[in-house]
């Protein structure tokens, strides 16, 4: 770009600027910047790692990186390349971004079509951590039925957190039994679906308070989430926008970090419920 620039006297100066593209263009517009940064994440590479890994030639690498060089987020050592204090600052940002384009691109039409108002704004802007999962979809006989797939992971699992707002007639007898296998319990309920549970099935209630190894609290707001995080994995089933429940579609992971996710989850929800200690 060339400016022209008027001073006071007769005289006109001609000054010439070159205008660098912003870091952002220079990041996003080219694939193989993108995958040079993220690789690098794991610690520095030589270009012969480059090539094996991301099957790139040295002929098409070696400008993209002299690139990154100049805009200070990679730096050469030797003969490796390792990301700079604020190249690991970028592409650690990099790789939360591409992570949740991959979450919601994913399943794109379960996060169109469901209410996710009451997913904390902390954990929706971490939805990231949700990128490593897969639908389970009922088939239609089975369609008011609980998740075979989910049962028998939970059945595996030696501790369970669960939200829920609805109350199976599977459930009440389902989690006695992984009580009495001394099972860690601990559900979060609703006001309602406690009442529900109360009136039908109060003897297996009272039962299940009696076990130290179960918690069970009650939250007085609605919640319009089905959540279950264990030490084996992790499972979310929400309602459509128009408040019926999706019976169908479980979005679940075995992903440590999605089971990390819905523990936040129901900790997030523990923390503004009651615990009930006996009837």
């Amino acid at each position: 770009m060339v400016y022209k620039q008027a001073g006071w006297g007769e005289k006109t100066q001609t000054t010439t600027f070159i205008i660098m593209p912003d870091l952002l263009n220079i990041i996003s517009t080219s694939d193989k910047r993108k995958k040079i940064l993220l690789l690098l994440r794991d610690g520095p590479k030589t270009l012969g790692d480059f090539r094996r890994t991301l099957s790139f030639t040295s002929t098409g690498m070696l400008p993209q990186i002299r690139i990154l060089e100049e805009r200070n987020l990679v730096k050469q050592e030797g003969k490796q390349y390792a990301l700079t204090e604020i190249g690991q600052v970028v592409a650690g940002h990099l790789e939360s971004l591409v992570k949740t384009v991959e979450a919601v691109e994913k399943h794109e039409e379960f996060w169109r079509e469901h209410d996710v108002g009451d997913i904390p704004s902390h954990l929706l802007m971490r939805i990231n951590e949700l990128y490593d999962t897969r639908i389970i979809e009922s088939s239609t006989e089975e369609l008011f039925e609980p998740s075979k797939e989910s049962l028998e992971n939970i059945i595996n699992s030696k501790k369970i957190m669960g939200i829920s707002p609805i109350v199976h007639p599977v459930y009440p007898e389902f989690y006695l039994q992984l009580l009495e296998r001394e099972t860690e319990v601990s559900l979060i309920l609703t006001r309602k679906a406690f009442d529900k549970l109360e009136k039908e099935y109060n003897d297996k209630l009272a039962r299940g308070l009696s076990f130290k190894n179960g918690s069970l609290y009650i939250s007085e707001k609605d919640i319009n989430i089905v959540c279950i995080a264990t030490d084996v994995f992790f499972s979310i089933s929400l309602f459509f926008k128009n408040g019926v429940f999706d019976s169908r579609q479980d979005l679940i992971s075995f992903n440590k970090s999605a089971i990390l996710w819905g523990e936040e989850l129901f900790n997030y929800y523990k923390e503004r419920s009651v615990k009930i200690e006996s009837l």
